[in-house]
């Protein structure tokens, strides 16, 4: 089993103690770590990137008629200014999670769609990725929202007793509680995977280049997990691995043919 950047994700929220779907640092942290993990995969990136060809950027501006931006944007700096430039954009990646309410699914579906139409419109040969993390559990507590905000004493009390496997706090904080039909999962791989796709060389059909579908147990009462052992056909491990050799191989023919 490799140590992937998902694994990376699943450890900080293990150590912060519940998933804050509302703040921006988890996917940071795997913008970050897939971005380590695809220099060691790519020589062309890594070449490019030590001879300052390219750079990288976390949760940088994207167009769009809305402010948008990038989890992970790596391009060619503006020459005037060194900042990202869209037109120069090599590589996005955006990363969505269903995991609390699975309802929003919908909502993480437009927003990956518009942001894959933006890109294209500017820079088609762009490489485009996606990542969500799809929710397993059936039931998950919602701290950010409900008993981060209303629990007194959080920090002392009740951090503590997070994804630690105290089934007393589905009850403590039952108005906290968001509901997950058991195919729930199923519905949102099927959503997503309605999103265009394209092969390597295809740059002028607008679609993404991968999308990575990873299942997770996350509920913020027990331990956090990768879901390796799932029912959704899913080998987390190839995945990410698939994910990593499509963007290094349409890289090094986009750029180093």
């Amino acid at each position: 089993m490799m140590k992937t950047a998902f694994d990376k994700v699943i450890d900080a929220i293990r150590q912060q103690g519940y998933h804050n779907h509302r703040r921006q640092e988890h996917s940071d942290l795997l913008g970050e770590a897939i971005w380590e993990d695809l220099l060691a995969r790519s020589p062309a990136v890594r070449a490019d990137f030590e001879a300052g060809v390219i750079q990288r950027w976390l949760n940088r501006g994207a167009p769009g008629g809305r402010e948008r931006r990038l989890d992970l944007f790596v391009g060619e700096p503006d020459p005037r200014t060194g900042e990202p430039d869209i037109t120069r954009l090599r590589i996005g990646i955006e990363h969505k999670s269903v995991i609390t309410a699975h309802r929003n699914r919908t909502s993480r579906y437009d927003d990956l769609h518009e942001t894959l139409g933006a890109i294209h419109a500017v820079r088609q040969e762009a490489i485009v990725v996606a990542t969500v993390l799809v929710g397993v559990a059936e039931r998950v507590l919602n701290v950010p929202d409900r008993v981060a905000a209303m629990a007194q004493d959080f920090e002392h009390a009740i951090l503590p007793r997070l994804s630690s496997g105290d089934e007393t706090l589905w009850t403590h904080f039952h108005y906290a509680v968001s509901e997950n039909r058991p195919n729930d999962p199923e519905r949102t791989l099927s959503q997503f995977r309605k999103l265009p796709t394209r092969r390597a060389a295809h740059t002028h059909v607008e679609g993404f280049d991968y999308i990575a579908l990873i299942p997770v147990f996350v509920d913020n009462v027990h331990p956090p997990r990768i879901e390796r052992t799932n029912s959704l056909g899913i080998d987390v491990d190839r995945e990410y691995s698939a994910m990593l050799d499509a963007i290094a191989t349409a890289y090094a023919a986009r750029w180093h043919t």
